[in-house]
Formats: structure tokens, sequence, C-alpha cells
């Protein structure tokens, strides 16, 4: 709590990250619903929770790996347009890194580029066909919205469908937001942050020079509109 009264945060979303592999070991989803469904009913309302793949009651919508969403989801977006859920998605396990590479490379390479390419597995597809489907993709979506100029440059009829989605601003800076800012507008992207891992503070101080207007969308009106 101290840290949302810290970062002026009214309500936080927690989500489960698929990089600790809870697709693969099970039990770690279900300590994950257990927990977390617990938080979130004793925080007076301070803080909801996301679901790990699945639709569960309780849960303000399901996280997913990049690499499922590439994969095809099955029914799941169906069944959070019929609940109004929100689909969160995240990075994944990443490739092992070259023995050489530094401790960032994961981070840095994999995760983004997992980002990018479920970025556009959705816009591609996904969005067409559940447009009433709220997406929100972490960490800017690997910076994919800056590749919508190489897009057009390969298929200059190519037009695709964004749906109601959303990006993350994790871990970013001015210049990534600036970016995002001029190619989606401010009212697709809603703040959040990879707190406990890295400070959030760079990011908070990047919105806030930003401007009064873009800052109240991205922490305020856009997550509002989200999750109500």
């Amino acid at each position: 709590m101290r840290l949302l009264d810290r970062d002026g945060v009214d309500v936080a979303v927690l989500s489960p990250a698929p990089t600790i592999e809870w697709e693969i070991c099970g039990e770690l989803g279900e300590a994950w619903h257990e927990g977390a469904h617990e938080l979130a009913a004793s925080s007076n309302g301070r803080f909801l929770a996301l679901s790990c793949g699945t639709c569960l009651d309780g849960f303000a919508g399901v996280c997913v790996s990049a690499s499922a969403l590439v994969a095809g989801l099955g029914s799941l977006p169906g069944e959070l347009e019929r609940t109004g859920g929100v689909l969160f998605v995240h990075p994944g396990p990443p490739r092992a890194a070259p023995e050489w590479a530094p401790p960032w490379w994961c981070s840095v390479t994999d995760y983004t580029a997992q980002m990018q390419a479920a970025y556009f597995a959705w816009i591609a597809d996904g969005a067409q066909r559940h447009p009433n489907l709220a997406v929100v993709f972490a960490i800017l979506a690997g910076g994919a919205p800056f590749q919508l100029e190489r897009l057009r440059s390969r298929d200059p009829e190519s037009i695709p469908s964004h749906g109601d989605l959303y990006l993350d601003t994790a871990s970013y800076g001015r210049r990534a937001l600036e970016l995002c800012l001029a190619t989606v507008g401010a009212e697709r992207l809603v703040y959040g942050s990879d707190v406990p891992v890295i400070e959030s503070h760079p990011t908070l101080h990047a919105l806030s020079e930003l401007g009064a207007e873009v800052e109240g969308s991205v922490r305020r009106d856009n997550p509002t509109r989200l999750f109500g």
C-alpha cells in the first residue's frame, strides 16, 4: 500500500508474469489464483488481479503470454468479450541467451521481440474477429507501433484493425512514450510498471513531463475505462 500511496495510485491491477512458467506448471497458477484473490478481497478495493490464462470469477481479466497469443487463444477471447474482462499480454519465458550475453539480454531483446510478434498477430487477425475485446500489451508491445511504417512499406494497402487495444508503459521513458503518443494517441496508453523489479519513478516522471492532459489520460481516464 505504501508504494501505491507513494506513486499516487488509487487502484493497482496485479498480473502474474508468464515468465515464471505458470503456463507449464499448473500448480504455480493455482497458487497465484488463491493468493491474488485473497489479497484483492482484503485490500478494500486497492487491488484487482488478473488470472492465469483462463476466465475466473473474482478476477478483472486474464493474463496470457505473447507466444500463447501468437499460437492462438481458442475460445478465450470470446469468453472475455462476453464477461467484459480485459486480456493482458505479457512476455513469456525467453529463449536461451548466448553464452556471452550480458544480464539484460533477454529483457531487452527477447521480451520485446515476443511482444512485437503478439501485437502484429493481434492486429492482423484477432482484432478483426474480436473488435470489442479490450487488450493491453505490456511494455508498449515491445515498441511494435514504431514498426507500422515498416509494415506499410511492405504492404502499402494494409490498414490493420487495432480494435480496443492499449499499450502499457512499463519501464519506458519520454522518448518511447512520445513515439507511441504520435502513433496511437494518449487514449491508447495506460500506466504500468515493473515494480518491484524496476523502480517506477522514471516512467512517472516522463508522464508528468508530457503534461497534465496526457498524464490524466494515461494514469486515470484510460484505466478507469478499462477496469471501472
